[in-house]
This record gives C-alpha cells, structure tokens and sequence, in this order.
C-alpha cells in the first residue's frame, strides 16, 4: 500500500486535548495484570472470580441472570433510568409513555445480558463466542481493503457493541480500536484484558491521532464508536433523532485528511441469542465545497446511519447516556 494522501482538512487535528476529569487516567501497558493503583487487590480478586463465575454459567440462565440485573439496575439507578426516559420522550414522541417506559427496562435489560456475554468471552475459549457471531455485507469490507487497504469503521453502543472486537477475527483484516480509560479502575482492567483477548490493538483516545496515521499506514481498520455527546470545541452539531447532536468530527476528518473510506459496522443481538454484525457500504464522500463544510456533511451522514441502525432495534441502544447534553450556542438546556 502507497503512503497516505493528504486531503482537504490536512491542517485539522482530529481531537483536540481537553482537560483532566477527576478518574481519567492514561491507558495502562498491555502487559499489567495487577490491580490498579488505587483500587484494593482484594476488590480486584473478587472482581475476577465473579466474572469467571458468571462467565461459565449456561447460556439461558447466564442471559436470564442478565436480564434480572437489568431490572435491579433500571429500578435502582433512577438518575438513568429518568435520562432514558427523557431521551426516548424526545426520540419518539408519538410513542405512549407506558410503551416507552417497556422499551427504556428492554435498554436496561439488555445492557445486563451484555455484561453477562463480555464474562462469558472472557471465561472461554474465543472459538466459543465467534460461532455464535454471524457476519453480513462482509464483502463491503473486503472490497474497501482490496481497492484502499484501509478503512475506518464507525459504530456505536448498539447490540453488544465488544463483540465487535472478536467479530473482526472472521473478516480476515486487523483492527485497531480507539479507546477511553473507564473511570473505574478494576472494570478498566477488565475492559482492556476482554479487548486484548480478541487480538485488536488499543489506541488511547488521548493524543490518538499520531498512532491512527500510522495504523492507516499500516494497512489497518480503525473502529471508532461516535454516537456519544462531544465537548464543543471537538465537535460539530448535526441532526440526531431531530435533535441537534454535539458530535465529535473526528472520522471525519480522519477520512478526509487520508482518503480513507468510513464503513458503517453495527451488531445486533438476535432472538435466538447469537449476535449478526452487520457491514454496510463505504458512505458516500461529501459533495460540499470547503473542508469544514465537508467534515460536517460526512459527520451528518455517519450520525444518519447510526440513527437508522438504532431504529432497528431501538432497545439496544444506550438510551441512558447523555447524548443531547452539550447545546448548541445559545440553546439554553432543557
């Protein structure tokens, strides 16, 4: 593959540094196994063993047992559950409140029985969770690799968004996947050790831009998920569920500045408790004149694709996230 091409927005950064906020950290090296500093070693240890614990459960008790934790956490945690009850009232208005309340408990319940499949990945050998993943529309991929040899996949917090990770494994092309530090320390730990088990490699999104140029150079896909609310000075605001959205425009201008084709990746959680990865066609480049214009055109149509993915299976999605926080200049908070 041929050096990358610089492109229209060759004098943007990608992300611009903000300020530390109290429990970000800087991602730790691959190699630590220990706990966290800060986070007791026993806390750690009982951490662990859960996960084994509940990793090695049948898969119908393990989904029922998820879904019941789904519940506990839908009652018990009323910040998030009156969150998701205001962003579904403004996504789907014409919908009863009863009916939204059911999907808002069907988000929290299947955020439950994804806790209980990342356990499950991380309790058993990869083969286990890759026969349950289905692929369609791979042959976009291949097609984008053949003619670019690269590309950049945007998803979001749809279905059981990890295993993504693992589904890249039957695609046949390596993944590098940006990531941010969670802010609890011992979940952190087991973020990382679930994501290295699948063979990607991780990009702190702090100062990400250098090392996802020479990912790109490497001939590398680079999975970004871009359906959560951005700081302001890092974003632009377009159109989410009829709401303008503070989005951050970094595949944007990713793409634009490598000539990089955007895939759209979404997963999907199905009846039969397997999972479909869907891969849909590259977007189309912006026809706008202008860099700046052209980064909010191509960040509008990747918010538009994960909008109609959400809409596909709307209790998937993670309704209790403050995706409309930022406002645009002007717009006082509702």
């Amino acid at each position: 593959m041929g050096g990358l091409r610089p492109g229209p927005v060759s004098d943007h950064r990608v992300e611009s540094p903000r300020r530390r906020r109290r429990g970000d950290r800087p991602l730790a090296d691959s190699d630590r196994t220990g706990a966290p500093a800060g986070a007791p070693a026993a806390a750690q240890l009982a951490a662990t063993a859960l996960v084994a614990s509940v990793g090695r459960l049948p898969l119908p008790l393990g989904l029922w047992l998820g879904r019941r934790l789904g519940d506990a956490g839908y009652v018990a945690l009323r910040r998030r559950r009156r969150l998701a009850l205001d962003n579904l009232a403004r996504a789907y208005p014409a919908l009863p409140p009863h009916e939204r309340a059911r999907l808002a408990r069907r988000a929290s319940q299947h955020l439950g029985m994804t806790l209980v499949e990342l356990a499950r990945l991380l309790a058993r050998p990869l083969d286990a969770t890759l026969e349950r993943i289905r692929l369609e529309g791979v042959e976009h991929m291949r097609a984008a690799m053949a003619e670019h040899g690269r590309a950049l996949l945007l998803t979001a917090h749809l279905g059981n968004w990890e295993l993504l990770a693992a589904a890249h494994r039957l695609t046949g092309f390596p993944l590098s996947v940006v990531v941010r530090p969670l802010d609890t320390p011992w979940l952190d730990t087991l973020a990382e050790r679930l994501r290295r088990s699948t063979g990607v490699e991780l990009i702190a999104k702090r100062g990400a831009l250098r090392p996802v140029l020479e990912a790109l150079r490497r001939g590398r896909m680079i999975g970004i998920l871009m359906d959560q609310n951005a700081a302001r000075r890092e974003s632009v605001f377009v159109d989410f569920f009829g709401r303008p959205a503070s989005t951050s425009r970094s595949i944007a201008l990713l793409a634009l500045r490598t000539r990089t084709p955007v895939i759209p990746v979404f997963t999907r959680r199905d009846p039969d408790g397997c999972h479909t990865v869907f891969v849909h066609p590259p977007l189309p480049e912006p026809v706008a004149n202008g860099s700046e214009a052209a980064v909010v055109e191509l960040t509008a149509r990747c918010t538009l694709a994960i909008e109609r993915a959400i809409r596909e299976a709307p209790e998937q999605w993670l309704w209790s996230h403050d995706r409309w926080r930022t406002r645009p200049p002007g717009e006082a908070r509702a």
